[in-house]
């Protein structure tokens, strides 16, 4: 069988790596789902994580995200390995540092297959992964005055 853009993996196939960034500005679900669009893809999941008002019984007034100047060279081997697990058509992945509010977006995620059930299950491996292994961590500042870190070595 010939190479297409049918067949991702196959030598010749267009990236399905669409869009992956860590930035300072605010980020966009347009861009991200415009990002994923395919027409062979029969599902897309898309998640959004956001700063929540509350962690461990205490209150959140505002977090600082950081980040490893390795971050986005570690967010593309993640985005690679749920490409080569799943049948990916396109993926998208941003996330934010700085300051951020409660109810701002921190990152955002999206995968497109061919079927819902592989786009849930891609999506997923993509958010928990990304999480576990890219090294941005969360600086929480609390109402009561304390800060905490949260995934910093």
């Amino acid at each position: 069988m010939a190479p297409t853009d049918d067949h991702p993996g196959e030598q010749g196939a267009q990236d399905p790596v669409k869009l992956l960034g860590i930035r300072e500005t605010a980020l966009s679900l347009d861009e991200v789902f415009r990002a994923v669009g395919d027409d062979a893809a029969g599902g897309t999941a898309l998640f959004v994580g956001t700063v929540r008002n509350h962690d461990g019984g205490a209150d959140v007034d505002r977090l600082g995200y950081s980040c490893h100047p390795g971050a986005e060279a570690e967010m593309r081997r993640v985005a690679e390995k749920v490409v080569a697990e799943f049948p990916v058509r396109a993926l998208a992945a941003v996330h934010r540092v700085g300051d951020l509010a409660v109810g701002d977006l921190a990152v955002v995620v999206a995968v497109s297959c061919p079927h819902r059930a592989e786009a849930f299950a891609a999506c997923r491996r993509l958010i928990d992964d990304l999480k576990h292994e890219v090294p941005i961590w969360k600086h929480q500042k609390f109402s009561d005055g304390t800060e905490e870190w949260v995934g910093a070595c």
